[in-house]
């Protein structure tokens, strides 16, 4: 087999680190229960393991021919191993399974798996490492951005089409194998082939397939006609027919039988799942009903099974879209709006505490809803809210958006279980109760700056702190365990903070563009790929134009900070798509353009490549833990601690002796 060039395997190098890890991220929070909610454990995992790596490039022991291995056992911990994240406390609700943790204890499994998810990364960013040296830092910089956009390519289309798990392990292997080489020993080729047994018997596991956000396991229920639906191993959906549906749940049919004075010509649904909702609007009089659910799968489920065939009649257009998204979008008006439980096991991107559906209940979403509902409209919402306080938030919010307070239906079984309905006009439900607050702390509304609905307070809780603190200290030992004395990176400090900065920035746009377009994985996929088209170019540019002083950098790119911070976003919601997409990309990427020229100049005069690019990976890695803050500042207000980690970044710039001498 002939040798690869050095730069076409610095590239295959950078395609294979991103594909892990987006598949890590993907794959670890499908396995293990609750970790979704926390998808950003595995990233920071990830960037410790990438910087500890790049420190290592020139340690005599190389982990790159472990790293198959490594990764094998992680597969077999993780499959002989699943545990679920404790959700006691009333800080933070979690939706999901009523049953007690299971596995391995949370306080064992957990640190086990950021371990190994750094031990990955760190030896796959090791081999990274010694083929980045052998280029000038902006030359290898280009070549491992190019890789790393192969890498969130190939992975996003694997996602459209639904592929398994023995899918990513098998573009996994195949670039191991032919960076090995004439060197893969029998070890490593055996550990590929346990790996993809492993994901071949998940993968063709009967009932289970895969959507761009979840797990999803299709299981027989004890009584006849009744399946559930599964997803990343928790209680999802139930499919059954309406008519034992009516019979043994009627608080679903109590939305149709409040409503007075309504024709139901129009309806929107959002979570429509696999149609029962849907089933039971049609049976209900609803002459149109607009079904819009975010997972593809779900739907093509719901469509193969439900036995009443919802999604097959004519009086049904399905959308496959962000609830969010769709209501900005829509000229349509509705005389019934309904929010069927429309709770998501899963974040928006593994960098960030946004859920799928945060932003469905914002106060602003509920405005936009009220906009859609015609003269005697209704919006209903119904869930398994699990506490008191939820539901005494979301009433709170229904209020405030139509100026009277909405009727309620609530029931003990299964937890918390509300409906809240609300007219346009007073007097168009037929009201058994209305809500009030009574004695108790009225939660406020959250809004689009704030989306964590599920957050009692903005505070950020214990577990959050204790994971935090414990992820730091493990980290600091690991680092000067694994990569030397950390004094190797006192030269590269400035470039510790543009990479904690850098991760914030990333973070704040994913969450802007999920405001502007959509949670979608679809849109997620976008920005993720235009932010590294962004520092490609900006690499390019710095390659090309050399910047003699860069103070003027940072100036330009504060004044992007302060502009993305003095226009916010919700104020770009009213334009029509185009102007808002331009606006959009304008104002999110600008910043991120400026920062990469910045670094660029920087990275360009760097005594040791390999030591820099770990030190701001290391910065990246304490950037995801600064996230956090958003619970307490909103995510418009991470602009402030952004720019102070680019201030201190250029004051210590000015103090970086290879900067000096340049």
């Amino acid at each position: 087999m002939r040798a690869i060039p050095s730069a076409g395997r610095l590239v295959l190098l950078s395609f294979l680190m991103l594909f892990v890890e987006l598949v890590l991220i993907r794959w670890l929070g499908s396995n293990i229960l609750y970790l979704s909610y926390f998808s950003n454990f595995v990233l920071l995992g990830s960037f410790l393991g990438i910087g500890i790596g790049f420190l290592r490039a020139k340690s005599r022991f190389d982990l790159f021919p472990w790293a198959t291995t490594i990764l094998t056992f992680l597969v077999v911990f993780v499959l002989l191993f699943p545990v679920e994240i404790d959700r006691s406390g009333s800080q933070l609700i979690y939706f999901g399974a009523w049953d007690n943790p299971s596995g391995l204890p949370m306080w064992l499994s957990l640190p086990i798996v950021f371990l190994l998810v750094a031990i990955v990364m760190a030896a796959i960013a090791q081999g990274v490492a010694r083929t980045f040296v052998l280029f000038e830092p902006l030359e290898a910089y280009r070549l491992d951005i190019a890789g790393s956009l192969a890498g969130i390519a190939a992975f996003s289309l694997l996602s459209f089409a639904g592929a398994p798990p023995v899918v990513w392990g098998a573009v996994v292997s195949a670039v191991f194998i032919v960076l090995y080489g004439r060197t893969m020993r029998l070890l490593q080729g055996v550990a590929l082939g346990g790996m993809l047994l492993l994901l071949g018997h998940e993968s063709v596991h009967p009932g289970v397939s895969w959507s761009p956000y979840y797990k999803i396991s299709l299981l027989d229920y004890p009584l006849p006609g009744v399946r559930l639906l599964n997803v990343n191993g928790i209680p999802h959906q139930v499919i059954e027919s309406m008519a034992r549906r009516k019979k043994s749940e009627p608080l679903y049919f109590l939305p149709y039988q409040r409503v007075r004075r309504n024709s139901l010509n129009n309806v929107m649904i959002v979570g429509a799942g696999n149609g029962a909702d849907v089933a039971i609007a049609l049976a209900s009089g609803a002459k149109h009903v607009d079904a819009i659910e975010i997972d593809p799968r779900i739907y093509a489920i719901g469509r193969e099974m439900n036995p009443n065939h919802p999604y097959q009649d004519p009086r049904v257009t399905v959308h496959i879209d962000d609830g969010r998204a769709f209501l900005q979008r829509t000229p349509n008006r509705y005389d019934l709006i309904l929010f069927a439980l429309p709770d998501s096991l899963v974040l928006v991107s593994g960098q960030s505490a946004l859920r799928l559906e945060s932003y469905l209940f914002t106060l602003e979403a509920m405005q936009a809803a009220r906009s859609h509902l015609s003269a005697n409209g209704v919006f209903a919402m119904y869930n398994f809210y699990r506490a008191d306080w939820l539901i005494d938030r979301f009433a709170g919010t229904l209020t405030d958006a139509y100026g009277h307070a909405p009727c309620i239906d609530t029931f003990g079984h299964y937890g918390h279980f509300a409906l809240l309905m609300v007219g346009r006009r007073p007097g168009g439900i037929s009201c058994a109760r209305s809500w009030m607050l009574g004695g108790r702390v009225d939660p406020p509304p959250v809004d689009d700056d704030h989306p964590f609905p599920y957050l009692r307070t903005r505070s950020i809780p214990i577990f959050y702190l204790l994971t935090i603190a414990g992820i730091l200290l493990a980290s600091l030992v690991l680092v000067r365990t694994a990569a030397g004395p950390l004094v190797q990176m006192r030269s590269d400090l400035d470039l510790f903070f543009m990479g904690a900065a850098f991760l914030l920035l990333e973070t704040k746009n994913v969450v802007q563009f999920a405001l502007l377009f959509g949670t979608t994985w679809f849109v997620n996929a976008l920005v993720f790929f235009g932010i590294l088209l962004s520092v490609y170019a900006a690499v390019e540019v710095a390659r090309r134009v050399r910047m003699k002083n860069p103070s003027r950098l940072y100036i330009a790119l504060f004044a992007a900070l302060a502009l993305a911070w003095a226009i916010p976003p919700e104020t770009l919601l009213t334009l029509s798509f185009v102007p808002r997409f331009v606006a959009a990309v304008l104002i999110a990427f600008a910043p991120i353009f400026l920062a990469n020229l910045v670094f660029a100049e920087r990275f360009r005069v760097s005594g040791s490549s390999t030591v820099a690019f770990g030190a701001n990976l290391l910065g990246a890695m304490v950037g995801g833990t600064l996230e956090y803050s958003s619970l307490i500042l909103g995510y418009r207000n991470l602009m402030f601690v952004i720019a102070v980690l680019y201030a201190l970044a250029f004051i210590l710039s000015r103090k970086t002796p290879a900067q000096a001498a340049a």
